[in-house]
């Protein structure tokens, strides 16, 4: 169904709001009046207590105790609270948990999470994403969202609805004991967009975002755990400050914002939290916030020990009360004030219709399905890995870079590594990547031995000083002389406040590179960056002292190509040498004339080699930026991704009937196929059709068109034991060997046809008969998958495809109809003759039905090189991220290349491998089952395996110089063998 969002009736739900900016939780909401027949419908039902109740959010720990259980029971059952919070501990506990809660709620609960920097926050043993101050390092606010996105699929697998993050206080007081990493820095601006970021990936998650803590927690002593901080500040410099994250955030649609235990004596006599100007007119009238307002935890010291907590709580404006000292006591004292008349029913409506509202946007109008006891297996990921390894990566600052001494020069022979670490084994990961390069005389600081290390160090032309440790206060006699005698490269890879007591050596060091981290891989990106083969650009996000100002930072770009080994991404380079010997085994054989053989892994390429020529003859060796028809590949490189950005922006479902967007199919025996049947290859369309005839005057043909024997008039194999003629001539009805305004169309060097024949086709797949909706792969599927697309996006595929996907991608060199921007010689020939044609295949698609069209299909016609393709298809590895822009949605990309049939081994337009009979399969055996790809006809295949974070291509012309030869590429098992080797490269 096409998604429909109607603002207004959502934004009724709430009295008084009406300027307000609707919340993007809402506007994905597809129907309004689905929803509000199901809050009213409860409403209608409930008593006071009952909806009271639901403004309440319950503490629990996560441990298997009979008191623990008791204590939830009760919480659910005779307080029927709205939602629960878990303290932390271990996931599995928390699971359990979970599950029996919701087994227990008549109505679903809200299980909210305090992950601010994911689920590491709280549960043991789960991915470790770095701190928010380093994240505000990064320039790129894209990776923060993929970040929030990322957050919100680990949430979602474990059941939780709501987290209580982004921390939104800006971190512009060292003394602040409670917030500091926990802030994404001190520049209003840069915290802003973060926060944005981070909660739009976690709402397009389904995960509801709060960001906190309202009005600002960062400029205080104090923490709020213990006694209740005060913020002595006018309303202009809040306006400039603390409040400016939460008013974008506002702005930019976020659902939830928390209000923490605050004094803010300027605005307000009462804490924050139970301040109605404060709450009612800062936050919900200045700010125009529409959504769900959040106490921070009511057990705090800095609040619980004002009377009647709640109830204030409550008339301040708050919707949800977290975690109230006393569930029972606190729920009592709100019953007693509306009853006192502190507080109205009508209050009471207001906040329970809230909280209703809500949990239908987040999918809980029915009981959740209990989260699977194994869910652990689920949360960590390659993609996970490779996230976290990019935002650590992206976050690394050079605070200063002195007479560019960096990139080093390579040149210098006298190069020493001072590193200040506990013990050797913790840094050896950055001098391992260093010594690769250059000559390093590695010496870890021991202060016992200061005589050996000056004369390692004396001789020295450029020290690197590699900080491991938090204590380095003791080093300071040491490198002050250091650093202002000789080149000194600082690099920490701790958090930048440890450099504090080495002032006057951070003064005098010509370079200081911060990592923030210690991590294996980021050891390694450092030393990249160090020896010039890594992009840095990241921006201080909060001051360093004295010594640098926020926002500071160098861009370095690499000025030497990284030299990526095998082993640099847990692969061996003596077992993929093996792939050598396959792809030549291939070309002795005469499998293919050449072809180019290129595996990624985590983004980057670990082999890439071509092989033997364009022909058999060896006049021109295949090269790296050499063009292929890329045959039926082009099905999931080209058509496949336009339907996918179609879906995502709502413009069809899946079960959408493809005559809904096609009227010629309407009325005949394909107006009920589904566009997820023409996916899946389950439409019942035959499997192939003859188009050609129509453009030949079969009449003119001796003996007829086709003969099982070749003989003197049929020369051309077109399929096994199938012959044609040759001397045959064009039906002028619909073709001409030149070109006029009435055959503009080109199909080849001497083949032109009328634009009206694409119509004949569409109406022939229209008349033609069904064989059932069991699986046949067809290309006529996507034949009428390009037609939806144009008509949907109102462009031609190429352009969509080009304006959209290709030319932002950087993809220079994937294009249909080559000719018209390469050479023949760039383009490596398809087959040496051709009988429809009448000659040979070159920057023409050897597809007759592509051909027919024009040269443009939903089928085959794309030409491309394997670094493209790889693009690509790293593109849909990265969920449909390549580079600093989103391409396709996570969600989508998730559906497209998870789905599977129940009919056979064929995924949402991606061909999967047959884990049951892999010798049935295109792939090698015991791959695992996540892997998705397609291959091509004229020998071309790619392949993703998300598990291990790998894309294999291979592009080759088997069908040359005969598409129906022996075919050496399938009996040698070519392509299997190759993955099979890239598998067993793999070292961990």
């Amino acid at each position: 169904m096409v998604k429909r969002i109607a603002w207004l009736g959502l934004c009724l739900l709430f009295v008084g709001q009406m300027l307000a900016q609707t919340p993007h939780v809402l506007q994905q909401v597809e129907d309004t009046a689905a929803c509000r027949r199901w809050v009213e419908s409860l409403m209608g039902k409930m008593t006071l207590k009952q909806k009271i109740g639901q403004l309440f959010i319950h503490t629990v720990a996560p441990i298997q105790t009979a008191k623990n259980k008791a204590n939830i029971t009760a919480a659910v059952r005779e307080y029927g609270v709205g939602g629960l919070l878990f303290s932390g501990g271990e996931l599995e506990r928390q699971v359990q948990l979970t599950n029996m809660a919701q087994e227990l709620a008549d109505i679903p609960l809200l299980i909210t999470f305090d992950g601010e920097w994911g689920l590491a926050m709280r549960l043991k043993e789960t991915p470790q994403f770095p701190r928010n101050r380093f994240l505000g390092c990064i320039q790129h606010d894209s990776l923060l969202y993929e970040y929030g996105r990322e957050v919100a699929r680990q949430l979602k697998l474990i059941g939780v609805h709501v987290n209580f993050a982004p921390v939104a206080d800006i971190d512009n007081n060292p003394d602040n004991p409670v917030i500091n990493t926990r802030s994404f820095g001190s520049v209003p601006e840069n915290v802003a967009h973060k926060v944005i970021a981070y909660s739009k990936g976690l709402e397009d998650g389904g995960v509801l975002a709060v960001c906190k803590h309202f009005p600002g927690h960062g400029d205080t002593d104090t923490d709020s755990h213990k006694k209740l901080p005060v913020l002595n500040f006018d309303r202009a410099r809040l306006d400039s400050i603390e409040l400016y994250p939460f008013r974008q955030a506002v702005q930019a649609g976020i659902g939830g914002v928390m209000v923490g235990h605050l004094q803010v004596p300027q605005i307000g006599r009462k804490p924050a939290s139970i301040s109605p100007a404060l709450v009612r007119d800062l936050l919900k009238k200045d700010l125009a916030f529409s959504g769900l307002v959040f106490t921070d935890a009511l057990e705090m010291k800095g609040i619980s020990g004002n009377e009647g907590v709640c109830a204030q709580a409550l008339q301040a404006g708050n919707d949800l009360l977290l975690a109230p000292r006393n569930l029972k006591r606190e729920l009592d004292a709100v019953l007693n004030a509306v009853k006192a008349g502190k507080l109205t029913e009508a209050d009471i409506d207001e906040h329970c219709r809230k909280v209703l509202t809500y949990k239908y946007a987040l999918g809980l109008s029915r009981r959740p399905a209990p989260v699977p006891s194994d869910v652990r297996k689920r949360i960590e990921t390659a993609s996970t890995r490779r996230l976290i390894r990019h935002l650590n990566n992206a976050s690394v600052t050079v605070l200063k870079n002195e007479e560019d001494m960096l990139p080093l020069d390579l040149s210098l022979s006298g190069t020493v590594l001072l590193s200040l670490s506990p013990s050797l084994a913790q840094a050896y990961p950055f001098y391992k990547r260093l010594r690769e390069v250059i000559p390093v005389n590695w010496v870890r600081a021991d202060l016992d031995s200061l005589r050996s290390l000056e004369r390692v160090l004396r001789p020295a032309q450029q020290v690197i000083v590699a900080v491991h440790e938090k204590n380095v206060a003791q080093y300071a006699s040491l490198l002050e002389p250091l650093a202002a005698d000789k080149p000194v490269v600082l690099v920490c890879f701790q958090d930048g406040d440890v450099l504090l007591p080495l002032e006057k050596a951070v003064a005098s060091a010509a370079s200081v590179v911060l990592a923030h981290s210690d991590s294996e891989s980021l050891q390694h990106y450092v030393a990249d960056v160090l020896l010039g083969k890594a992009l840095v650009d990241g921006r201080l996000s909060v001051p360093l002292g004295n010594l640098f100002a926020a926002g500071t930072g160098v861009t370095l770009d690499p000025n030497h190509p990284r030299d990526y080994k095998p082993e640099d991404f847990n692969m061996s380079s003596e077992i993929l040498s093996q792939i050598d010997t396959i792809a030549e085994e291939g070309v002795k054989a005469g499998a293919y004339p050449g072809c180019h053989v290129l595996i990624m892994r985590y983004g980057y390429p670990v082999y890439n080699k071509c092989f033997g020529s364009h022909t058999y003859e060896g006049k021109q060796p295949v090269r790296e930026n050499d063009l292929y028809d890329l045959a039926s590949l082009s099905k999931a490189s080209a058509t496949l991704l336009a339907v996918m950005k179609l879906y995502d922006e709502g413009k069809f479902g899946l079960t959408d009937k493809a005559s809904q967007y096609l009227p010629f199919l309407q009325g005949t025996n394909k107006s009920r196929i589904t566009i997820q049947d023409l996916l899946f290859h389950e439409s019942g369309l035959p499997a192939y059709w003859p188009f050609y005839e129509e453009v030949i005057d079969t009449k003119s043909c001796k003996g007829g068109l086709f003969t099982k024997r070749p003989d003197a008039t049929h020369t051309i194999q077109v399929a096994f034991n199938l012959y044609a003629c040759t001397d045959f001539k064009l039906n002028p009805q619909w073709a001409s060997r030149t070109s006029s305004p009435e055959y503009p169309v080109q199909v080849a060097e001497n083949l032109y046809i009328k634009e009206e024949f694409r119509q004949v086709m569409l109406d022939k797949i229209a008349e033609m008969p069904l064989k059932g909706k069991s699986y046949r792969y067809s290309c006529l599927n996507f034949v009428l998958l390009k037609e939806i697309v144009e008509r949907l996006s109102g462009m031609p595929l190429d352009a969509y495809l080009d304006s959209t996907f290709y030319k932002p991608m950087g993809l220079t060199r994937t294009t249909y109809h080559p000719l018209k921007h390469f050479r023949p010689s760039e383009i490596v020939p398809t087959v040496q003759q051709d009988f429809l044609r009448g000659g040979p295949l070159r920057g023409y698609a050897h597809d007759e039905i592509a051909a027919l069209l024009g040269g443009v299909s939903g089928n085959a016609g794309l030409f491309s090189t394997a670094h493209d393709v790889a693009v690509i298809w790293q593109m849909l590895l990265d969920r449909g991220v390549c580079g600093d822009r989103r391409y396709l949605s996570r969600a989508t990309c998730d559906l497209f290349i998870t789905l599977k049939s129940k009919n056979s081994r064929r995924g949402l337009g991606f061909d999967k491998p047959d884990t049951e009979h892999p010798e049935n399969g295109p792939c090698a055996a015991g791959i695992p089952a996540s892997v998705f790809g397609h291959t091509g006809f004229t020998g071309t295949c790619a392949w993703v395996d998300p598990d291990n974070e790998l894309v294999f291509v291979f592009l080759s012309n088997r069908i040359y110089p005969n598409p129906y030869g022996r075919n050496a590429l399938m009996k040698l098992n070519i392509r299997p063998r190759i993955q099979q080797a890239m598998y067993q490269s793999l070292t961990k």
